[in-house]
């Protein structure tokens, strides 16, 4: 990265920018055209070589009869409403440069406004900056060349690009291949960026355990995307620096043998897990005990009593593992990072009592678009496990308020199959600014007209229990978004979904992920007050797959910034867009990796 020059660094913190790359990226609004012109063109800006002849001032103008010789004719110039100091600007028999916009009146052309310049025979680019004009210039003419462009690291011809783009020899819109070097310019900054943020510490921690001997163990076979993940999870804990790895997996893409594999791998040194609610920890120690039967595994939690941990392989726990003193762990592992806050995630790879830094794997179930994993794969190692161990087949229908006499024929049919419904809604009290039902205004209708009937939201302090208690006798599961990520329902086969259009595509695909998980028949209505077609549940609907939803969400909203740690905050690149330009992202990764 070339470093900036020191005089100029007040007017580069003023501008924003922190390298020459970033700067190229400021194009100019507009060009005025300094050549000397050799033809006029209606309301165009032209340029004179021009001999004063006479000046006549009346209250309202200023008249000035240009001879001009770069078009071997006599042209008036026009001020209207002139300062007193303008008059002096022309004085009789000089010879100058002339500026100002043309105008073809009665036969003849005239000039308006026309100001004398300094100099002609270029392209003058116009800046919207903090900085006055002509400093903004000089700072461009000064830093911006092809050599300075390819010394702080782009690839030739998108430097000779950019340059060009501040520097061109005729007036032109951007082309294409400009808004190409745009885009690989903010990108190759953007990750740039990403990259001196990324930490590498050395670590004692190797992996020894034998994956593929246990694999074999399995009563089924992992998909290609698990085993990829695997074997990218094994390089990262063979390797002499601690691994920074987000693994991303769809609803049901099977990460939970993901994250056994890893705790074999890391044999024989420990394992400990971090899970968003004591149901998924519970889970996730179930499958453990199943899976890894020779291994001693505990389960931390709020009402677990704090005995000591140092006999235990693998440790799975709550935020409850924030409050306790842990063993030394070769294998620090958060499951839904998105549920805990980054200085959660990072207390924990503090509380272990080791030397030097343990491995570190997050896994989240919010798929990503693949051009939003390459982007963060310049910041963190990124795995996708986009394949599932089986296809789901889940009927995704738009309903409204006429629909709902064959919803509760739907419900009824479901519940004599001995399955479960869950119906989500936006509220837990009523509220005047939602047009639609909350839990607390609809419960009374379904606890009268069905059995089993159970509620819970995210204020609920019992909302575990009740979840368990649902999952075991109940019927229908009234709740909020609560249960977006959270306890595996094995009977639950429909999911009702009010207010859907305000939900976002990758919630609307988390609720429908509850069901079929089993293998059932599933069935998510999206349920709507609105009159007419909604594009966004309407595509929706037309896919399966988190990932596909994931690109398709972008089309409908901002992209995320993470260089503010959330991919979610809406963060908007000027010219790249990263639900279209894969391609670019792709260049601009390899780019870096080669460099």
């Amino acid at each position: 990265m070339l470093s900036l020059p020191s005089e100029d660094g007040e007017k580069f913190h003023r501008l924003g920018v922190g390298s020459i790359t970033a700067l190229s990226l400021i194009a100019p609004a507009s060009f005025e055209d300094r050549r000397l012109s050799h033809e006029l063109s209606q309301n165009a800006q032209c340029v004179i070589d021009a001999t004063v002849e006479h000046v006549v001032r009346t209250p309202k103008t200023l008249k000035i009869t240009f001879f001009a010789h770069n078009l071997e004719c006599v042209i008036e110039g026009v001020i209207f409403h002139p300062k007193p100091y303008m008059i002096h600007q022309f004085p009789r028999g000089e010879r100058a440069f002339f500026s100002g916009k043309a105008q073809w009146e009665l036969g003849k052309w005239s000039i308006v406004h026309p100001m004398k310049i300094s100099a002609v025979g270029s392209l003058v680019p116009i800046y919207k900056t903090p900085l006055r004009a002509d400093v903004m210039r000089r700072l461009v003419e000064k830093n911006i060349t092809v050599e300075n462009l390819i010394a702080d690291g782009l690839p030739e011809p998108i430097a000779r690009e950019l340059y060009a783009l501040h520097f061109p020899q005729l007036p032109k819109p951007i082309s294409e291949s400009q808004l190409h070097a745009l885009k690989f310019g903010e990108l190759f900054e953007y990750m740039r960026r990403l990259r001196l943020k990324r930490r590498y510490h050395k670590t004692s921690y190797r992996a020894s355990g034998d994956v593929k001997k246990w694999m074999k163990t399995l009563p089924f076979e992992l998909t290609e995307d698990q085993k990829n993940a695997i074997g990218e999870i094994e390089s990262d804990l063979r390797g002499q620096y601690a691994s920074r790895r987000m693994i991303v997996g769809d609803v049901g893409s099977g990460k939970t043998m993901v994250i056994l594999a890893s705790v074999v791998l890391m044999l024989p040194h420990r394992s400990i897990l971090m899970a968003p609610t004591t149901i998924l920890a519970a889970q996730l120690y179930e499958e453990a005990q199943k899976f890894l039967p020779n291994l001693r595994i505990a389960l931390v939690t709020n009402a677990t009593k704090k005995a000591p941990l140092e006999e235990y392989d693998f440790i799975i726990g709550t935020h409850a593992l924030l409050h306790r003193s842990l063993p030394e762990a070769g294998l620090v592992m958060v499951d839904e990072q998105h549920r805990f806050g980054t200085a959660q995630r990072h207390a924990l790879t503090k509380l272990t009592d080791n030397d030097t830094s343990p491995h570190y794997l997050q896994f989240s179930a919010t798929p990503i678009p693949r051009t939003q994993a390459m982007i963060d794969s310049a910041h963190i190692d990124v795995s996708l496990i986009v394949q599932t161990p089986f296809t789901k087949n889940i009927d995704t229908r738009i309903i409204g308020k006429s629909d709902f006499p064959r919803l509760l024929e739907h419900i009824r049919s479901e519940i004599a199959q001995n399955h479960q419904v869950l119906i989500v809604y936006p509220l837990v009290e009523q509220s005047e600014s939602i047009n639609y039902q909350s839990i607390d205004e609809a419960r009374g209708y379904w606890e009268k007209n069905f059995e089993n009937v159970y509620v819970t939201h995210g204020k609920d302090k019992e909302k575990e229990a009740v979840l368990m208690a649902f999952r075991e006798s109940g019927n229908i599961l009234l709740a909020t978004t609560v249960v977006e990520v959270g306890i595996s329902l094995p009977r639950l086969s429909t999911v009702v979904i009010v207010g859907a259009e305000r939900l976002g595509l990758s919630t609307l695909h988390q609720l429908r992920g509850r069901v079929s998980r089993t293998g059932l028949q599933g069935y998510c209505y999206l349920y709507s007050n609105k009159s007419g077609k909604n594009e966004r549940l309407e595509s929706f609907s037309t896919f399966t797959s988190g990932f596909e939803i994931a690109a398709l969400d972008l089309k409908f909203r901002s992209s995320g910034d993470l260089l503010e740690g959330s991919i979610q905050s809406g963060k908007k690149f000027r010219f790249a867009d990263i639900a279209e330009d894969e391609k670019i992202v792709g260049e601009v990764k390899t780019w870096l990796d080669k460099n």
